[in-house]
């Protein structure tokens, strides 16, 4: 499992760097490297503390096979929506089509921050949690703390998170790309509900106790 970790770790930073960097044509594109930075030094230490403190979850988090047949197209778009935003984020930069100011990418990743926090919260109260939609052995309701709230946490802070990817890497037009992951997670929430309703006993119940899914008093 080390191994795999460290493979699919560092092949995301070569992909990511080739994305950002070879469409700005210089490595002079610091947001691009705050990126990088804000998003991968946190995503080793989580990995380390799962490797140490719950390996059973890091397993499930490094499997990203689907076995929904929805839930493919869902992970093909986000895939092609992720691509285009590093793309032309890259490409805003090197041509200053629009770019955003310092102190606006600055914000935005203090909140791409607080949304990490946010996610490893999440997987601090759920150990079922899996890159996959699935109804584990054994598997029971998570209804105490961020899921007495939502019952999608997890979505919530992977949204934030993507929607602040383009603001930290100062392009607008990316951001507006970004937002076409919107639709894509409420369709792999239905989807979701779908299958825990028909596998996880009790989840009928926690839907009707826990109102919202994603965001409070709003959806």
């Amino acid at each position: 499992m080390l191994i795999q970790s460290l493979t699919k770790y560092f092949l995301g930073v070569i992909i990511l760097g080739v994305l950002l960097f070879f469409p700005a044509g210089s490595f002079h594109y610091w947001q691009g490297w705050l990126l990088m930075g804000i998003l991968f030094i946190p995503m080793s230490i989580a990995g380390f503390v799962m490797m140490v403190k719950n390996p059973e979850l890091l397993r499930k988090r490094l499997n990203t096979k689907e076995k929904e047949t929805e839930q493919k197209a869902v992970v093909t778009i986000s895939g092609l929506l992720f691509i285009t935003t590093f793309i032309v984020a890259g490409l805003n930069w090197r041509f200053d089509w629009w770019v955003l100011a310092d102190w606006v990418v600055w914000v935005a990743a203090v909140i791409f921050l607080a949304s990490y926090l946010l996610y490893a919260e999440v997987m601090r109260e759920n150990t079922y949690l899996s890159r996959t939609i699935e109804v584990q052995d054994n598997q029971k309701v998570i209804d105490t703390g961020l899921y007495g709230i939502v019952r999608h946490p997890m979505y919530m802070a992977t949204t934030a998170l993507f929607l602040t990817m383009p603001l930290v890497l100062a392009s607008p037009i990316s951001f507006l790309i970004m937002l076409g992951y919107i639709p894509v997670i409420a369709k792999r929430i239905r989807n979701e509900e779908t299958v825990l309703e028909e596998g996880l006993e009790g989840y009928k119940d926690y839907k009707m106790h826990v109102k919202y899914k994603m965001i409070p008093f709003v959806w």
